[in-house]
């Protein structure tokens, strides 16, 4: 031991003499001589710390004793390295992914119990593709734009080396040199070479798959103390030929012109200030694992990078802004490409968790999480989590109100979340106004989505693929994906002319952002977001204002949903709203056909059933329905020229790769400016045992618009105890000190702030 002290003290005192100030400085190419390992994400002083605590932390042993069942019957089952063939879902690609994830965990159940069986299980999977690597050629699926070789796509064949350069790391010293020398010179080192220098154009870019290809050639950097390559992780190829025009499968740029690139590229560029990562949630959940993994082995090996105080705690940061990005059951929210479902129970969210718990502040809400993973990493972040759940520091992890950034500088719009308690669950409004979210964002510009606990009321209908089932598509995305769920008519938001948001263009899109306007929420009986957007239809300003409104009149808060559209022609404009649940009944007459036919010929218009049309003379349409035992009204102010539109999704649909998800629409035609007042209420309840139906009607009477402007715009609510509520909203001013006042009903409205809500009565 005092051998391997010593050891640590002379790399130290090396390591000091060639200090990088700055992350963004290049890795010496000295070698440190570096062989003490473990040192990626297990270190000595960890494992001795683990093996210390054994049989006393109950999460800890939990997990330990779950992953050692799972791997011996691996071992038990042997070692099967097929030749690759298959899409995700495939034998093959499943059965190299779990040798992936089994490999990594023999390696920590290695140095956890010094059990050599586990070295043995590492070793002979390593020499297994060690043996079969050099044989192989491209992968024979060729749908990928950049294709790998155990994989269909690079993005997979880094995801297997960033695990196994943490097996590697935990038999190292069990190995030989000889045999060690053989892994790198005939597996390792070409396979970083592949990813990278074989495949510029998925290694040199911004983007989750980059984030795992850079992070791969930097986990084994680290493990084979190759300075060359983790240069090359974190600041990319110096030269990769890229076509400017090229593109990727999902139709997004591969690379801007004179764009940085790297592993810290990928945490400048997609990351704001607030950690919102500019993809989506879906996405950011999928990144964080190479994101901080690679982080916590640069901590580990190379402290005086400082890589957790990079670009001002970002990457730890993120993790709480990720965890809020959550429905009450922890699904993350749809935004962009996004699969439904997924939450914060995934692998790489309790690597996060406990990651961001030890590098951070020991914030006591993430050990709440931690609880209900129920599992925690096997390494010394996740032995302090344990340890911090068996001493009841764990509190309550609380989501609230709150406004994320996007884009690089945080002035690419954003995320608006705004949460008010009901009568029974949390109610959440995400309203989105973010930049395009590259190759994986769609063309839904103010579009929103809004839940009841984790009910969606209103639904954004997420990404159009089966991830990993063979049979739909092989796993991967649907052209659904690109003709529907990108389109804008697939969200809660304005459609002009039957014609997506910058014409579906993704180049368009990509230079433009909407703009925050408004986001208050100091007093939880009035919260309020709002944004605009200037340039999704040319000579068309959208500006639309959202309040969450709690009244003694209602049984639940409110959403006071108010679009507002000023256009220098006349057009068609849709406002879609897509429940989920049985129509229960309507206030207007309508008409359905003998024969469905898709409501449009395109931009996703061409996979709409129109199932009825209808028309209100009464100023005020409602429509009631019935989800989960509760009833929710969207009352909308309308004229009698609008059309009211029931719609589901399904048409031009031969495959069955799309839900059949129920939408309304309102229809303004020959319009050139309009306003699209909605309210939307949460009433009552259905009990299907004793088949009794309480509170099932909504609680307005009328909306109208008593002032409007193009400075003002105030509407009025009555209730059917013939109350009236007014909230009149500043469109042009959004400081919380400027006066306003207008006359309503030959009444003066005075009021200071961007907004105004009281009684009429």
């Amino acid at each position: 031991m005092n051998f391997i002290k010593n050891s640590q003290i002379l790399i130290v005192a090396l390591l000091l003499i060639d200090v990088s100030c700055s992350a963004q400085t290049k890795v010496s190419s000295k070698k440190a001589t570096n062989n003490v390992h473990p040192n990626l994400i297990l270190t000595q002083k960890g494992v001795e710390k683990i093996r210390a605590e054994l049989g006393k932390v109950p999460l800890f042993d939990a997990t330990l004793a779950k992953v050692k069942a799972e791997v011996d019957t691996e071992i038990l089952n042997g070692i099967e390295v097929p030749i690759p063939k298959d899409f995700s879902g495939g034998y093959t690609h499943e059965r190299h992914k779990k040798n992936f994830l089994i490999v990594q965990k023999a390696g920590v159940l290695y140095q956890i119990l010094d059990d050599e069986k586990y070295a043995k299980y590492v070793k002979d999977m390593l020499f297994a593709y060690e043996n079969m690597y050099p044989t192989l050629l491209i992968h024979p699926q060729t749908r990928s734009y950049a294709r790998g070789k155990l994989f269909w796509q690079c993005l997979n064949d880094s995801n297997w080396l960033v695990y196994v350069s943490q097996a590697y790391d935990c038999v190292y010293n069990y190995l030989t040199l000889k045999e060690r020398k053989q892994l790198e010179n005939n597996l390792f080192k070409p396979y970083a070479d592949f990813i990278s220098k074989g495949n510029p154009q998925f290694f040199n870019r911004v983007h989750n798959h980059s984030t795992w290809g850079n992070v791969a050639v930097g986990m084994i950097a680290l493990v084979m103390d190759d300075n060359e390559l983790l240069n090359r992780s974190l600041h990319g190829l110096k030269v990769d030929n890229i076509d400017p025009n090229a593109k990727d499968n999902d139709g997004g740029f591969i690379k801007k012109e004179g764009q940085k690139v790297g592993f810290l590229a990928n945490i400048d560029e997609p990351f704001s200030p607030d950690g919102y990562y500019t993809e989506g949630p879906y996405y950011q959940r999928y990144a964080m694992y190479p994101f901080l993994v690679f982080a916590e082995a640069l901590q580990n090996v190379k402290p005086e990078m400082k890589i957790f105080e990079y670009k001002n705690g970002v990457l730890l940061k993120s993790v709480t802004t990720l965890l809020n990005l959550t429905d009450a059951d922890g699904e993350f929210f749809p935004l962009n490409d996004g699969q439904k479902g997924m939450s914060y129970y995934s692998r790489e969210l309790v690597s996060s968790v406990d990651i961001a718990y030890f590098f951070g502040e020991n914030d006591p809400e993430l050990l709440s999480i931690a609880k209900e993973q129920g599992e925690v990493l096997l390494d010394e972040t996740g032995l302090a989590v344990a340890i911090g759940v068996r001493e009841g520091l764990a509190k309550p992890f609380v989501k609230k109100s709150v406004e994320y950034s996007d884009g690089a500088d945080g002035l690419k719009g954003g995320i608006g979340i705004l949460r008010a308690k009901g009568s029974k669950d949390e109610l959440t409004l995400v309203a989105k106004y973010s930049a395009q979210g590259l190759s994986h964002g769609h063309y839904d510009k103010l579009s929103f989505s809004y839940y009841e606990g984790g009910n969606e009321i209103l639904q954004d209908y997420g990404l159009a693929r089966f991830v990993n089932i063979q049979q739909k598509g092989g796993g991967n995305y649907l052209k659904e994906n690109t003709t529907w769920a990108k389109q804008t008519i697939a969200h809660n938001t304005i459609v002009q002319n039957e014609t997506s948001h910058f014409g579906g263009d993704f180049e368009t899109g990509s230079l433009n952002h909407s703009n925050k306007y408004l986001f208050k929420t100091s007093n939880p009986n009035i919260q309020v977001v709002s944004a605009k957007e200037l340039n999704a239809y040319p000579g068309t300003e959208l500006h639309r204002i959202q309040f969450l409104l709690k009244d003694e009149d209602f049984e639940n808060p409110i959403l006071l949903d108010i679009f507002n559209v000023t256009s220098s022609k006349e057009n068609q404009y849709d406002l879609p709203f897509y429940y989920l649940g049985q129509l229960i009944s309507t206030n207007f007459n309508y008409t359905t056909p003998k024969v469905l036919s898709p409501l449009g010929n395109a931009n996703g218009y061409q996979h709409l059933w129109n199932e009825g049309v209808g028309s209100s003379t009464n100023k005020n349409a409602k429509i009631t329905w019935l989800n989960k035992e509760r009833f929710y009204t969207l009352t909308t102010l309308v004229s009698e020229n609008d059309s009211l539109i029931f719609t589901s999704i399904g048409a031009n649909d031969p495959n069955f790769n799309l839900r059949k998800d129920s939408g309304f629409i309102v229809r303004k035609k020959n319009t050139k400016n309009a306003q699209f007042i909605s309210v939307i209420e949460l009433h009552g309840h259905y009990s299907p045992v004793s088949e009794i139906a309480s509170n099932a009607f909504s609680a307005i009477k009328n909306i109208k618009v008593v002032f409007a402007d193009e400075n003002y715009i105030a509407i009025s609510i009555e209730t059917v105890n013939n109350n009236k509520k007014l909230v009149a909203v500043s469109l042009n001013d959004a400081s919380n000190t400027s006066n306003h006042k207008i006359v309503i009903e030959d009444k003066l409205v005075e009021w200071t702030g961007a907004y105004h809500f009281n009684n009429l009565n």
